[in-house]
């Protein structure tokens, strides 16, 4: 039995007891963060220097490539770090840098998410006001809500969860530390009660964002459809359904994660369940928008033949011996 002043380090879940197991997964989690990092770095590349992609709509893909970027960068290493040196620990102030970061990013890409709802209904449901509604005021200010939203929900969770007494040990059944877990160490009900009732006031602001989610799709869908040539119609859903496929990405994996039943909850499915929506999601999301989105894969394809030109370029002349 301990307390929380006495905490020194956490012990997380470790993916294997087997030292080849463990390898494995150090050289599986190296593979899908450098997936991770070569894909969102050329989302940031192809935004950042493509000035067709200088709009809304890319200057939001921007945040949220690197909201995708820091939640890789946010559990991805450590573990790495405890498969390659046979560990489990992580220190205490580690434990509560991982808590803050991640749900700051989550909230954050949840509230990008919306916004970028909000810029397809207004796109294709209000055209003629779009200049107005998203200008480039409008759009620095609430994607700066939303950071500083997310920072002020982070803060006050990771206080709350770490001014807890905890006393039932220092295990965390997960490879990171996430909050449930945590919670699970307290050895009072007051601070616990008062952490669910945060839970209980997220959810129901969660919920309201999805209805919201809901009704701007069904308006957006509803003036695709009276759109009367094919082609438009296309170039309407192309515009929709990556972020539709992104945000049912993080949802489903989120909600899974936390809102599955107990009877079906075991160590080893909620460690690949964590998986699934800490580290999946930010390495599926730039393939979802470049596979789908045609600017974006223009940007990208000049960006690469740029940068191939410039490289070749920098060879012949390197090469190039003077007689």
């Amino acid at each position: 039995m301990s307390n929380s002043s006495s905490l020194t380090q956490f012990l997380l879940l470790a993916f294997a007891d087997r030292r080849e197991l463990q390898l494995l997964h150090f050289w599986l989690f190296l593979a899908i963060s450098l997936a991770a990092l070569l894909a969102n770095g050329l989302i940031l590349s192809a935004v950042a220097c493509d000035h067709h992609l200088h709009t809304p709509m890319g200057f939001f893909l921007l945040n949220l490539s690197l909201t995708d970027l820091g939640c890789i960068c946010t559990t991805v290493p450590k573990a790495m770090h405890n498969s390659l040196h046979n560990t489990t620990t992580i220190s205490y102030a580690g434990c509560a840098a991982q808590v803050f970061l991640l749900i700051f990013l989550f909230a954050a890409e949840f509230s990008l998410l919306i916004i970028m709802c909000y810029d397809r209904y207004v796109a294709i449901c209000k055209p003629l006001h779009y200049g107005t509604l998203l200008g480039s005021r409008a759009c620095a200010h609430m994607a700066a809500a939303a950071w500083a939203t997310a920072f002020l929900y982070s803060l006050l969770h990771t206080a709350n969860t770490f001014s807890l007494p905890l006393c039932q040990g220092n295990a965390l059944d997960q490879f990171f530390c996430e909050l449930p877990h945590i919670l699970k160490l307290s050895c009072t009900q007051s601070g616990y009660l008062r952490e669910l009732g945060l839970i209980v006031v997220s959810f129901f602001l969660i919920f309201g964002c999805f209805i919201f989610i809901v009704f701007s799709y069904v308006q957006i869908f509803r003036a695709v459809l009276r759109i009367p040539s094919q082609q438009g119609r296309h170039k309407a859903f192309s515009m929709c359904l990556p972020h539709l496929a992104v945000l049912s990405l993080f949802i489903s994996t989120l909600f899974f994660a936390y809102l599955k039943p107990p009877s079906i909850s075991s160590p080893s499915l909620d460690l690949v369940v964590s998986v699934l929506y800490s580290v999946v999601p930010p390495t599926l999301n730039p393939f979802i928008y470049s596979l789908r989105n045609q600017e974006i894969k223009d940007a990208l394809r000049k960006l690469i033949t740029g940068c191939f030109s410039e490289a070749t370029n920098f060879l012949s002349s390197a090469c190039y011996v003077p007689h």
